[in-house]
């Protein structure tokens, strides 16, 4: 029995924290690091960071979900912040231009109960491995980075800004 191609190709599913797969993002690097900025009374700050293996050649576009929607993108060795209300959310990451086959393997989530007037910090790894003299994507992990080693990526990487593509 023949099954059309089209039948095969079908849209990923992606887990409620994330957005949907259709919205991707364009993704810049600004030069130096704002910082963050100040805490909004009430309010807590989630801060996303994208880490790639120095060696890799390949520019990856990581998406970030919050609470079922896309709250932004980073590229590479950057990061952007969100504000959040207290309370506990659903985090997600994932490699946008991961191929529909492979979307589990590079979409992660997370949990936060967030507090007021605390800032956390989630990294997603982009983990590589070399065969045939090549880098390749091997996977995603997604975590929470203790708030010395977020303080750091904050100061060493680039800030990233995204918009959603058209």
């Amino acid at each position: 029995m023949l099954v059309p191609v089209q039948a095969l190709a079908k849209p990923a599913i992606l887990p409620d924290a994330c957005g949907d797969d259709a919205v991707k993002f364009d993704a810049k690097l600004e030069d130096g690091s704002p910082g963050l900025p100040a805490l909004t009374a009430g309010k807590a700050l989630i801060v996303f960071v994208e880490t790639m293996p120095n060696q890799m050649s390949l520019q990856t576009t990581t998406r970030f979900g919050l609470d079922g929607a896309w709250v932004g993108a980073t590229k590479s060795d950057s990061f952007f912040v969100v504000e959040v209300t207290p309370g506990d959310h659903n985090l997600c990451a994932s490699m946008q231009s991961a191929p529909n086959r492979m979307k589990r393997e590079f979409t992660q989530m997370a949990s936060l109960t967030a507090e007021a007037g605390k800032v956390y910090y989630f990294q997603a790894a982009v983990n590589a491995i070399r065969g045939g003299g090549k880098m390749a994507i091997e996977n995603l992990v997604f975590a929470q980075l203790s708030e010395a080693d977020g303080k750091y990526r904050v100061k060493a990487w680039k800030f990233a800004t995204s918009t959603p593509k058209k």
